[in-house]
């Protein structure tokens, strides 16, 4: 017999609770101001990145729609699919670094942005199957992805992504000869010193809305120094259809096996995330139905990524903030997934709402993704504070991070290498996760010295 946490006494409504519809709809929408953000920035980097320009807006409006679709199977579940719990999905950050790589290297080969995007959604929807198949052998994946390796590729995410943000920061990677000037420096200055002040001194609704909020002050500022081009909104269209495919179906094999890692990595993630969910949800955190509903949510995940890719989006994830959000208002009532679910539906299907996140600055939007990415790094540095350090450890971190780490800083170093493998090695978490991994099977289990330092 498994017992709850106490926070489950703690709760307004509880999981199974159906709250009426008044508070049902302000606990959404502080939901939403949590996770708003996150949803729709990784398509706004990767867009800017890879110049996918005009449909940037139609890809915002389809994080949107296809989170709200994954929030109500989530929380609702369909058969074996779906955890259950009060759960929000989003467009995960993990896939960013090799979605860019992938995109660049079709953009190199001379692909338009609809074969761009042909490519990483053809990617995503065949990867999503590592994530399903797995969701069926989570419990068994002790000895692999142990916490050190979790650790180590969330860490590597975070910090390969540093470069993105902090080149937005200076004034996007087209800035060309205004790239650091003073007035991109201050604009994204601005943005990171709101975020620690309503962080640090805001109430709960203002420290967990303190991304959003802060872009709000730098676009403000933005404005008034003249720095945002208002002709480019209402240029998308006011109402627009999802349309399965739109941009086709494309595959590479050198480029999928990077993506298929971060699936298996995204896996891990959600099951943690679901643990926390349980404990702040007063749900059980062992025993039949926790893993029913960790097996469930998994599943979920990678049934919702393949949904996101025929729906012309990125892989999903389940959102830990939300936790938070939980947390903050006592309401763990599932049933609030619906009223997620139902306005990020309804907002997809207006592509002048992702209009409106391209007002943006890249400097504003630079000081927000530089905290974000920074967040990711720190989220995997707590995973490796919480193992008891050895020798073997260390080891296992100091080679995975000198591989992963060097490739991006010295990208030349594979450039002799066969396409395959190139492809495979260049991209910091693959190898970052993959030496991991290796070391974790082959070095001593117990941090023993290969060598006895008593023989001469």
């Amino acid at each position: 017999m498994t017992s709850k946490p106490a926070s489950a006494s703690s709760l307004i409504y509880k999981l199974d609770d159906t709250p009426p519809p008044g508070p049902s709809l302000l606990a959404a929408i502080q939901h939403i101001l949590a996770s708003i953000v996150g949803i729709v920035t990784p398509t706004l980097i990767i867009g800017g990145g890879l110049g996918l320009g005009a449909h940037i807006p139609y890809l915002i409006a389809m994080s949107m729609f296809v989170s709200g679709v994954a929030t109500f199977i989530q929380c609702k579940t369909i058969g074996p699919v779906g955890s259950g719990l009060l759960s929000l999905q989003g467009t995960s950050f993990a896939f960013l670094g090799a979605l860019l790589a992938a995109g660049f290297a079709v953009k190199g080969q001379g692909g338009t942005p609809k074969d761009i995007l042909a490519m990483l959604f053809g990617l995503c929807l065949v990867g999503c199957l590592v994530e399903i198949v797995l969701s069926q052998f989570i419990d068994k994946l002790g000895k692999v992805i142990t916490p050190t390796v979790t650790g180590i590729v969330i860490t590597v995410i975070g910090l390969s992504l540093i470069k993105v943000g902090f080149t937005d920061f200076a004034g996007g990677a087209t800035a060309g000869e205004t790239l650091g000037a003073p007035v991109n420096l201050i604009m994204g200055s601005i943005v990171v010193i709101a975020i620690l002040t309503l962080t640090f001194y805001g109430g709960p609704l203002v420290r967990i809305s303190a991304i959003m909020l802060g872009l709000l002050v730098g676009f403000a500022v933005a404005a008034a120094l003249g720095k945002v081009d208002f002709s480019a909104f209402g240029n998308a269209p006011m109402f627009a259809l999802p349309v399965p495919f739109k941009f086709g179906f494309a595959f590479d094999l050198t480029l999928f096996v990077p993506i298929a890692f971060i699936y298996l990595v995204t896996a891990i993630e959600t099951s943690g995330d679901l643990t926390a969910n349980s404990v702040i949800s007063g749900q059980p955190v062992e025993g039949p139905l926790y893993m029913k509903r960790i097996k469930g949510g998994i599943l979920a995940d990678g049934v919702n990524s393949g949904i996101a890719a025929i729906f012309n989006t990125f892989p999903n994830t389940t959102f830990s903030q939300n936790n938070g959000v939980i947390q903050m208002t006592g309401v763990a009532s599932r049933h609030i997934g619906i009223y997620i679910a139902g306005i990020l539906v309804l907002m997809g299907f207006f592509p002048i709402i992702g209009s409106a996140f391209l007002l943006i600055p890249k400097p504003v939007l630079g000081g927000a993704t530089l905290v974000l990415f920074g967040t990711i790094a720190v989220a995997g540095i707590r995973i490796l504070a919480t193992q008891e350090m050895d020798r073997r450890k260390v080891y296992i971190m100091a080679v995975s991070f000198g591989l992963g780490l060097g490739v991006t800083l010295v990208p030349e170093a594979t450039q002799h290498l066969p396409t395959f493998l190139k492809q495979v090695v260049a991209t910091p978490i693959t190898l970052s996760g993959l030496s991991a991994i290796i070391l974790s099977l082959l070095l001593p289990e117990d941090g023993t010295p290969l060598l006895d330092p008593s023989i001469d």
